[in-house]
């Protein structure tokens, strides 16, 4: 729980809306000002919070949170406004020399009135700029690219890019095309979404790992497991079902500018195997190899490239192959697929909007968000289609690749959120 607190405290980067107000207590309010103290420095926590906190967040771990946060918005300064919904709960904003933070603060009913929950819902970097977070996403180590469109009817209007025409490795970003395909072949009535097909072939990460083999399953669940979840069964076995060629095909629809480095869409299965150096002599001929001969290889070798075969511990600890076995997008072809889905995804649109992929808090921001990312060792990617509360439609996408390293996922999702805040406003 101690580790849950901290990345809400890391990740979290927009304030809720703002409670109905009730009338703040003298308890409320003196436990309000008193977190401004205990937020400053060390001491006094046993008599600020009660032992049910501090049996969840010990006072060691707490005060390296707090000093976390003085390292990256500077020191607590000022209380700023309290919201509250009872005489026990509301919100308290803190303003620190860099940020406004908001916490939710609830207090026991009973004398004296420690604090029994705490965390935060929202930071406000002071003088931010879609600029300053342009100059932030260029000084990543590795490499990065990143695209934000304004989407009208004539086409996406840029309003701020960095190398969005790089083709990048994606991660589980591929899905899209796959949930663009199942929206197509719905709308052309070749499918339905409460078909029923079996489960499989099985994949690595993901609810569906241990489920029944062939469990009957609806397009509309699997589509909603491999979106909402990154369920890499649910998307093997989607790919299979709707045919690889037609998934393939979904890219020249959308607009994707290099087909040559995406295709053909591995399944998650045969991304692990062709990464395994069991297989070092397919994947080097897989490298060298065109579009169709790549698709050849992987008919040859479907007995090697199944999840059965696969050592994942030889995978998934540093950046393997990202170059090279992967999915690639640029920002403008992931721009270009949300912008398609706008218009035809239809049913896949709520499917989307299930998991928003940013503090809930930052999401409520937005009408309507849908969200699909990926990322492995070495890669970060993240993309939103979005809609504005007065109507507008956006685009955000960004990748983050690092062949030596693993990437900073927590960095990376404060950058996009950051992003995505600044445009909401």
């Amino acid at each position: 729980m101690a580790l849950r607190f901290l990345a809400m405290l890391l990740l979290a980067m927009a304030f809720l809306p703002a409670p109905s107000r009730a009338t703040s207590t003298p308890a409320y309010q003196s436990r309000a000002e008193q977190l401004l103290r205990i937020l400053g420095g060390p001491g006094g926590e046993e008599d600020f919070f009660a032992p049910l906190f501090l049996d969840a967040v010990p006072i060691d771990r707490w005060r390296a949170i707090a000093a976390g946060l003085r390292t990256e918005h500077g020191r607590p300064v000022a209380l700023g406004a309290v919201r509250t919904e009872s005489a026990t709960a509301g919100q308290v904003e803190i303003r620190y020399e860099r940020a406004t933070i908001g916490f939710t603060l609830v207090v026991a009913p009973q004398s004296p009135h420690r604090v029994i929950g705490l965390h935060i819902v929202g930071a406000r970097t002071a003088n931010d700029s879609l600029d300053k977070v342009m100059a932030d996403i260029v000084a990543l180590p590795g490499t990065a690219a990143f695209a934000a469109a304004r989407l009208t009817d004539a086409g996406p209007q840029w309003l701020r890019t960095h190398r969005p025409d790089a083709q990048m490795a994606t991660g589980s970003s591929f899905k899209l095309f796959i949930l663009a395909e199942l929206a197509r072949a719905v709308t052309a009535r070749e499918r339905r979404w409460n078909d029923v097909i079996p489960l499989g072939p099985k994949s690595f990460s993901g609810r569906l790992l241990t489920w029944p083999d062939k469990a009957p399953m609806t397009l509309h669940s699997l589509a909603t497991a491999m979106i909402a979840e990154s369920d890499n069964s649910a998307s093997d076995t989607l790919l299979r079902a709707l045919g690889r060629d037609r998934v393939d095909a979904m890219l020249a629809t959308t607009g994707h500018a290099d087909a040559n480095k995406a295709l053909p869409l591995l399944a998650t299965a045969e991304a692990f195997a062709l990464k395994m150096p069991a297989n070092a002599d397919l994947r080097q001929r897989y490298e060298a190899a065109s579009p169709e001969a790549r698709r050849v290889l992987l008919r040859e070798a479907e007995s090697r490239l199944t999840a059965a075969s696969v050592d994942v511990g030889s995978v998934a600890e540093v950046p393997t192959a990202i170059d090279s076995i992967e999915w690639f997008a640029s920002p403008q072809d992931m721009v270009g697929l949300l912008d398609w889905l706008r218009f035809h995804g239809g049913d896949a649109l709520p499917i989307l909007a299930v998991n928003p992929g940013i503090a809930p808090a930052d999401a409520k921001r937005w009408r309507y968000l849908g969200y699909k990312g990926g990322s492995e060792p070495g890669v970060m990617a993240m993309n939103f289609l979005l809609q504005a509360r007065n109507g507008g439609w956006y685009a955000v996408s960004g990748s983050w690749n690092n062949p030596a390293a693993r990437v900073d996922e927590a960095r990376f999702v404060a950058l996009m959120t950051r992003a995505l805040n600044l445009l909401a406003d």
